[in-house]
């Protein structure tokens, strides 16, 4: 079994007297796609944000592989990670190239201009890279967010639906990216509404239901059946309840 990349330890996070998550364990390997499904308002961006240090959870705790068998908390490794969230974090008065270059410098990443035009390349923004980011399609947006989570090659990768907004060309071009980084050894943790996508892309999905994951398929022939009869289930049960 590979080595882990990410742990995360019980879970909890409340507001006020709502529990967003109740006891989550997780525990993502070093080269694999971790996807994690569920409804709205069952946790999977909360999570995600605790995952990549931007919240702290009430209870539990999160820790990063930094090599050679260590780990450190979220907040300490950043530079470990890449986030791509809901908002795209892009400064709208920068250019696309801006953009990826302020990142770039904020990482200290070696010959930025080179990585910035890479980047650009493979998320084919490269007739773009001169255009203000404010001005892009809701798809070019979320491929340059892409591109900016990776500007600095994170050995961890966090999607929250990174697939929102893409056509079919740009969708094939992402899931294509996120294998590819699988093959280099990279942890990606991605939430996603598709099952699909999940079955296809995932070595590992898990529904997560009320804070609390409650289903689980293991590749490589995660079933979209199972996944969508552990979503129903436990939907209708908590509204019968």
């Amino acid at each position: 079994m590979s080595e882990a990349a990410l742990i995360a330890r019980s879970l909890v996070k409340r507001f006020g007297a709502v529990a967003a998550l109740r006891g989550v364990e997780l525990t993502v390997a070093q080269g694999s796609i971790h996807a994690i499904l569920g409804p709205n308002g069952a946790g999977k961006s909360t999570l995600l944000r605790i995952l990549a240090g931007l919240s702290h959870p009430t209870h539990g705790e999160v820790e990063i592989a930094v090599g050679d068998g260590t780990y450190d908390r979220p907040n300490k490794v950043r530079k470990a990670m890449g986030y791509v969230g809901h908002a795209t974090l892009l400064y709208p008065e920068l250019s696309a190239r801006e953009n990826l270059l302020f990142a770039a410098k904020l990482y200290g990443v070696d010959r930025a201009d080179e990585r910035a035009d890479e980047l650009l390349e493979e998320e084919g923004l490269t007739q773009a890279a001169n255009l203000r980011a404010g001005a892009f399609s809701r798809g070019m947006a979320q491929r340059l967010s892409i591109a900016r989570a990776r500007v600095h090659d994170p050995k961890i990768v966090l999607l929250d639906e990174p697939f929102t907004g893409l056509d079919r060309p740009s969708s094939d071009r992402l899931a294509a990216r996120l294998d590819g980084l699988r093959s280099q050894g990279c942890a990606l943790v991605l939430i996603t509404h598709d099952l699909r996508v999940a079955a296809q892309l995932a070595d590992c999905a898990e529904v997560l239901i009320r804070g609390q994951f409650v289903h689980r398929e293991d590749g490589p022939n995660i079933s979209v059946e199972q996944l969508e009869a552990a979503v129903i289930e436990q939907t209708t049960w908590g509204t019968a309840q």
